[in-house]
Formats: structure tokens, sequence, C-alpha cells
């Protein structure tokens, strides 16, 4: 099978849309913000959050600044977002070239709704210190558990003057089910978070319990938090739209990750991973992964009454 991470990032969003914690969500609308919203998403990919947002009117009037670092990504955004948008009825034009000589921006519009999109092929450390005006919302998808944090909890924040929406933050519990052999599958479990413990760029395979602790001391007010758990599984022995092909990518980080790690032995490795390839086939893999996410006030003078709404 060839492996696209645009498509894996296509094939998460029915995942994501089930997983995130709405209790959360529904405090980031009790908030009151300005119209128009100026919002940062930092590790944004390929532009499904803006989507999904959008899709549950979440975000009507907003500039939306999209921020990755890959090429590819924000390439296939650009594409994307237009495709999803004459798709969905909306209008749409575009300013700017795709990626490399300056930012594209896109508009995207209809009776209810004027999105302005901004698509930054950048670092996030690099493209922070270029920025010189903080968002009303900074959004981190799938992402601060990537990072060197709580070092660069500070630089990340300082995106907005007001909200963080942190989510889908892994938090050290993954499960396959049905069990293959309890011992291996024990082990491949705890190599697997091991390797993000020690990435050279920085994560956490605890991110989502240490965050309560780390934005403390950052200085941030925490006004919301809750489990946002990955939690796949067939049904009458089919998975919901793209969420096989998910459940393959997800065993593929497991082959780039642990392939010929000293401590797991190379040919019960290679049987493992072929039994849980058939059990998608058949439609038996059960897949759970513990997240968190995180609603924060960056700015302490920030109150919002109960009950109000910002979009």
């Amino acid at each position: 099978m060839e492996y696209s991470f645009p498509h894996y990032l296509l094939s998460k969003q029915s995942v994501d849309d089930r997983a995130l914690n709405k209790d959360v969500l529904n405090a980031l609308k009790a908030q009151r913000l300005p119209q128009p919203l100026r919002i940062i998403e930092v590790g944004a990919g390929i532009g499904t959050m803006l989507r999904r947002l959008i899709r549950w009117n979440v975000v009507c009037e907003a500039d939306y600044i999209l921020v990755d670092e890959s090429d590819e990504n924000i390439e296939y955004a650009s594409a994307w977002i237009q495709q999803w948008a004459e798709q969905a009825g909306f209008c749409w034009e575009r300013h700017g070239p795709l990626v490399g000589s300056g930012p594209s921006q896109l508009r995207v519009w209809d009776a209810t709704h004027d999105v302005r999109i901004f698509l930054e092929q950048a670092d996030v450390f690099d493209f922070i210190q270029k920025n010189r005006e903080p968002a009303d919302l900074l959004i981190a998808h799938a992402f601060l558990d990537l990072l060197p944090i709580p070092g660069s909890l500070p630089e990340l924040l300082s995106l907005t003057n007001s909200l963080a929406w942190l989510t889908i933050n892994f938090d050290g519990v993954t499960t396959f089910e049905p069990v293959i052999d309890a011992a291996l599958d024990e082990k491949i479990e705890r190599l697997y978070h091991s390797t993000m413990d020690t990435r050279l760029t920085g994560g956490d395979s605890r991110s989502g319990r240490h965050l309560f602790g780390h934005l403390r001391r950052a200085g941030v007010e925490i006004l919301a938090s809750g489990g946002s758990d990955w939690v796949v599984h067939a049904v009458n022995g089919k998975y919901a739209e793209e969420e096989a092909y998910f459940l393959q990518h997800i065993l593929h980080f497991f082959e780039e990750s642990l392939t010929r790690h000293p401590e797991l032995d190379g040919e019960a490795f290679t049987g493992w991973l072929q039994k849980r390839c058939e059990q998608i086939e058949r439609g038996e893999l059960v897949y759970i992964a513990h997240q968190m996410d995180f609603l924060v006030n960056a700015n302490r003078s920030l109150r919002a009454p109960q009950g109000e709404a910002i979009f």
C-alpha cells in the first residue's frame, strides 16, 4: 500500500469529528470575541479543522491563518479547500501563489459565512518570530504532543491575545482489540510510546495530563478540559468513510517507528503487523487512543458571561 500523509489527514476527519470534546467546544462557543475573528491554526495540515468549523457554523466571519511547515500539505490544502467549498455550495476566490514565493490567500463565502484564508508554509517557530498581529483564537490540533513542551509553550501562546483551543493531545493510552498476544501487544505499545518521548524534535506520550501543569506554569487559565479519544470500530463489518485507511496508516506509523528496534523481535513484529492488517480487512480491529482537549484563556482580563456565544 502507498501511504500519503494528506490522505491520512483526510481519512481521520470523521474520527476527529467524534473525538473532539463537545463540552470544551461548547465552552469555546460561550466566550465573547470580536467579529470578524482573527484565527491562527498552527500545524494545520490540509485545512480539515477549518472545514469542520465552517460546516458546524462555529466560524462564520473570520481571517483564518493556516500555518504548516509542509509544502505538500499547503499545496494540497489550496486545491482541497477549493474543492470542498464548491461541493458545499460556497463561492470562492484565490489570490497569490500556491507555495514558495508568498502566502496564498483564498476567500470562501455564502449568505452566512465570509472567511478569508491565508495559507502560510512555515516552521511554526519561524512564523512566531515574524507574526505581528496576535489572534483572537489560536488553534493547535493534534500538534502540541509533537513539540518540545513546556519550553515552547510561551512562544506558542504569544500568537493569541485571548483564547487557545488545544485539541487531540495524546495521553499515553493506545489499545488494539482483539488481543493477538498480550505480552507482545503490551511491549509494542510501550515501545511505540517511548519513541514519542525520545524524538529529537520533542514530544510527550503523556502530553494530555502534563498540559494541566504546563499551562498553569505558563500563566494561563484553563477554562475547560476533557477527553477526546479516538475510537474506531466497524459496524456490520465495515468502517465509516475512510477509517479503514486511517487504521492502515496508524499501523504504518508503528512500522516506521519500530522496525529494527533493538528491543523488538523483527519477525514477531512483522507477524503482528500482518495480523492487524488482516483484522482491518475483516472489519474486526478496534483502535482506541486516549487524548485530551483544552480551552485556555491567555489574557486573564478576558471574561465572558456564561452562555454567550462568540460566533
